[in-house]
């Protein structure tokens, strides 16, 4: 009876996904198998035990993982695996209406419960063809405030000592090198969102909470998609709050389409690209997707200063204007 209960679950589960998922992936029985709910944490698992695990995140690359649903062999696939990790704060509801091992299960995101970002449930809204969603009631993309991200790094590094302890050393190691990677950087955005000040900036999408929190951005988010062009009433709303928030950059989670970027360009307001990936980039890895989030980043300020457009931090301190006084 409890087997015919997980498999109905699973069915169910399944109906609502059908057609979005990714091929089965194969499983190397001799090895340990670990899933992942998305590309940040399949990537520290990676980085952390190499080839003595099977680090599998099974969503394709062309979703948010955050909102994804699996299908019925993929979810008997993470059933069986040795561990699940998971980003925690709400992140890939399915997993709360799937019968998983609780003791499978890693959440990520224990160790900083009491920091997560309670936000507004917002507009629906849909990601291209997989429907109509809001973004919750807890910010997700933690990992983006890198503080957070090596403390998960932390809980994956001990969950696989405990799968593999005849690894432990040598997973610690990876993990030192790993924290040097996210403790650097997390300096580089401490000293941009220094010289950004109260700059304003826009965001494309509400998905930045715990990078404006950690590094000090003044942003304001929209609900735009990259691959569609606003309707004239976005632009108007757009207009209206650049009246109070005179932002000259925009951060997209992806490139926008080239009409809306050139229109952007023409108001003032510069395009950086901020990849939060939840999923795996088209090309390279979590390491040098980051790396190119942070050099667009740098070069749009630096660009901002040679120009005059960015206050230095004693003008700043001097005239101490507020959002609506800054050109």
């Amino acid at each position: 009876m409890r087997k015919l209960i997980v498999v109905t679950t699973l069915v169910l589960l399944a109906a609502c996904g059908r057609g979005q998922d990714a091929a089965p992936v194969p499983v190397n029985a001799a090895t340990p198998v670990v899933y992942s709910v998305n590309y940040p944490l399949a990537w520290m698992a990676l980085a952390l035990a190499g080839d003595s695990a099977q680090v599998v995140f099974p969503a394709p690359r062309d979703v948010d993982p955050a909102f994804w649903q699996p299908d019925v062999d993929t979810l008997l696939r993470f059933q069986q695996a040795d561990l699940v990790l998971l980003n925690g704060a709400g992140y890939a509801r399915w997993v709360a209406k799937a019968s998983l091992p609780a003791s499978r299960l890693v959440d990520t995101a224990r160790s900083y419960a009491d920091e997560l970002i309670v936000v507004d449930e917002g507009p629906m809204h849909s990601h291209g063809p997989k429907g109509e969603h809001s973004h919750g009631t807890l910010a997700f993309t933690s990992w983006l405030d890198l503080t957070l991200a090596q403390q998960q790094a932390d809980t994956v590094a001990g969950a696989l000592q405990a799968l593999l302890p005849a690894r432990s050393s040598v997973i610690q190691q990876s993990l030192q090198e790993l924290q040097r990677k996210l403790a650097q950087w997390d300096a580089q955005l401490l000293e941009l969102g220094r010289q950004l000040g109260a700059q304003p900036v826009l965001y494309s999408h509400p998905v930045y909470q715990y990078l404006q929190r950690r590094y000090g951005f003044n942003g304001h988010a929209l609900h735009w998609e990259p691959d569609q062009e606003p309707d004239a009433g976005q632009w108007q709303a757009l207009a209206e709050l650049r009246q109070t928030h005179p932002a000259k950059l925009m951060l997209w989670e992806a490139a926008p389409l080239p009409q809306v970027a050139s229109r952007l360009e023409q108001m003032g307001v510069s395009v950086v690209v901020f990849a939060p990936m939840g999923n795996q980039p088209l090309q390279g890895d979590f390491e040098t997707g980051m790396a190119n989030n942070i050099a667009g980043l740098r070069g749009a300020i630096e660009a901002f200063s040679a120009s005059g457009a960015i206050l230095s931090v004693a003008d700043r301190q001097a005239w101490r204007r507020s959002d609506s006084e800054w050109k």
